[in-house]
């Protein structure tokens, strides 16, 4: 993807499920980043710059509507952080690599979540790996550290598979994605 265009990235999509996601699983992750942005005070349409092994940028949409009920649900930061990311880290992932999730990982490997390829035969063969981190308030030196951060964490499952480790930050939105 070109650094002159914008994309859109739309976080409902992620309620269609994918082979490693169940639709319940992606309605969680699709609220969590969507009320990480509007916490922010950004509203639908929000610019988001990719940086790392792609510079673009993508205007990010949502439809669900931020109620008290949502709020409360989200009250956890550290939680609402962590699931926002996820989702705009997998949404990352389809749009800018052939890869899709099919599994969560578990403690203890490092990484969040096997990848496999989007369009293969026999998708639920692990072909990559998926480290992810957000950052609800920080800036491009915070989102640095925790790459680096992040790059080492995946060493548990280190071998022949790629990590792919993403970083979101949603004040300044801004991700970074890198390939290890």
């Amino acid at each position: 993807m070109s650094s002159t265009s914008t994309y859109n990235l739309t976080l409902n999509t992620l309620q269609a499920g994918l082979p490693g996601i169940t639709e319940a699983w992606g309605k969680l992750l699709c609220e969590a980043s969507a009320y990480c942005f509007e916490c922010q005070n950004h509203p639908k349409g929000v610019e988001l710059k990719v940086r790392g092994m792609s510079t673009t940028s993508f205007n990010v949409f949502w439809e669900t509507i931020i109620t008290d009920q949502l709020r409360s649900a989200w009250n956890d930061e550290q939680d609402l952080t962590e699931f926002g990311a996820c989702g705009i880290a997998i949404l990352l992932i389809l749009k800018l690599t052939g890869f899709t999730v099919i599994e969560r990982a578990r403690k203890g490997t490092g990484i969040d979540y096997w990848l496999g390829h989007k369009n293969a035969e026999r998708p639920f063969q692990n072909a990559a790996r998926l480290e992810i981190s957000g950052i609800l308030n920080g800036d491009a030196n915070a989102v640095k550290t925790r790459v680096n951060k992040k790059i080492k964490q995946t060493k548990p499952s280190d071998g022949t598979l790629p990590a792919f480790v993403v970083v979101v930050e949603f004040s300044e939105p801004q991700s970074h994605l890198v390939q290890k």
